[in-house]
């Protein structure tokens, strides 16, 4: 399926992580994979799960204010909770919780609402289901099976991996029913593989119901985008992309989590992946009662206000020059006569592109419009000389990161040879 085309023009998304592990701020469902805190004590927060104050408008609302032009829910954790009222039950926050409700169609209307692209979360594996750990992986990476996850060794059967598959197939349809998403994106893939999960027919199920759904890289072959995480990477995947970043070490709420990236980091983050070609899909944790904590919404607005008054150098672009060209990250207006270059530090004399065979017609500060002088030094034969821009004025600086627009006389023409010999 051709990519949704509205899927690398986003450039920004945010990733809501939401479920009974906000209650007492453990780790959403590997707390207790792992032993971090007891099953028990885990489930527990089934009892004291409200979402009192849970607001999806006011989520949207902030979404589109920071510029995001998708949202992504989890909408069934590895803990098997699913947020939404489902007739295929092992666990909801529907029947048990005291929150009582579906939080899922509220979400999910108010980011229409708002013309914001809606995505899915779910998780493929369930560690509460008691017919999830009846199937093993067969790779070497698997020494001891955990009793939440996996069979133990002679011990899979067949006949309740079946039943799982029909549930977690049951529980898909229904997402893809009710709410016809943009995204669904899945985790959890790497507890199986391919073919135990039955990913064609998986893949086909989704399709058949929303032909328009696109799907993240772990349904693994039948995946439409790449989902690298927590770290922009030095080579960009082959095809579209984005980045799942928190924003402070979290996915979900964690009160003494108090390692918040500074808007400064997120802008550099944001503006190194969308220089590659990626979109930033950023993670904020909300806490039990539904309300996004204050330092998370600090930070997205601070995040949103860079965004809005560099648009043009965000929104309608492609990724920007290669590696070695300038010094930083950049972009590329569609047309690919506008080079958009970003500065993180306030430039002391100039800034350079190495290797640009077009002439400049014009240079100007992106939010200001300030227009600079530019020069070229240099150059030999077929190898272009260095193009100077003037450096702009304390005026004109950015905070966080400021941003030229370099407008080419025709579309970018890069040299990228070795020199004269």
């Amino acid at each position: 399926m051709p990519m949704q085309p509205w899927f690398p023009d986003a450039k920004l998304g945010i990733f809501i992580h939401y479920g009974i592990y906000a209650v007492d701020g453990w780790a959403e469902s590997w707390s207790f994979y792992t032993g971090e805190v007891s099953h028990e004590e885990y489930m527990k927060q089934l009892d004291r799960f409200t979402a009192s104050r849970y607001d999806p408008q006011a989520w949207a609302e902030l979404f589109a204010r920071v510029g995001a032009q998708y949202a992504v829910l989890t909408t069934k954790h590895h803990d098997g909770v699913a947020l939404w009222d489902t007739d295929h039950r092992n666990l909801d926050v529907v029947r048990d919780t005291p929150a009582g409700r579906d939080l899922v169609t509220g979400f999910v209307d108010a980011l229409r609402e708002k013309n914001l692209k809606v995505g899915l979360y779910y998780s493929h594996s369930d560690w509460n289901h008691p017919d999830y750990a009846t199937e093993r992986h067969p790779g070497p990476h698997i020494v001891e099976a955990n009793d939440y996850s996996h069979a133990r060794p002679g011990e899979a059967d067949p006949e309740a991996w079946a039943r799982y598959l029909a549930y977690r197939d049951g529980q898909v349809g229904e997402l893809v029913e009710r709410f016809r998403p943009d995204i669904l994106w899945f985790d959890g893939e790497w507890e199986r593989t391919e073919e135990q999960w039955r990913m064609r027919e998986l893949s086909e199920l989704i399709l058949a119901g929303n032909p328009d759904t696109i799907l993240n890289a772990r349904m693994l072959s039948y995946g439409d985008y790449a989902t690298p995480e927590q770290g922009v990477p030095l080579v960009a995947p082959d095809g579209p992309w984005e980045l799942c970043l928190t924003i402070n070490d979290s996915w979900s709420y964690r009160a003494k989590d108090r390692d918040f990236k500074s808007v400064r980091q997120l802008v550099r983050y944001f503006t190194e992946t969308i220089g590659m070609g990626g979109n930033l899909l950023l993670a904020a944790g909300p806490m039990e009662d539904g309300t996004i904590p204050e330092e998370q919404v600090e930070r997205l607005e601070g995040l949103g206000a860079w965004v809005a008054k560099h648009a043009d150098a965000v929104y309608g672009t492609v990724a920007g020059l290669p590696a070695g060209h300038h010094y930083g990250p950049s972009t590329l207006s569609a047309d690919r006569r506008t080079l958009y270059l970003v500065c993180f530090d306030a430039p002391r004399e100039a800034v350079s592109i190495r290797g640009l065979r077009n002439a400049v017609r014009r240079v100007s500060v992106v939010g200001t419009g300030t227009e600079l002088g530019h020069h070229v030094t240099g150059g030999l034969d077929q190898v272009p000389g260095v193009t100077w821009i003037d450096a702009p004025g304390a005026a004109d600086l950015d905070e966080y990161a400021t941003v030229l627009a370099v407008e080419l006389d025709g579309e970018l023409d890069l040299y990228r040879g070795t020199g004269r010999d």
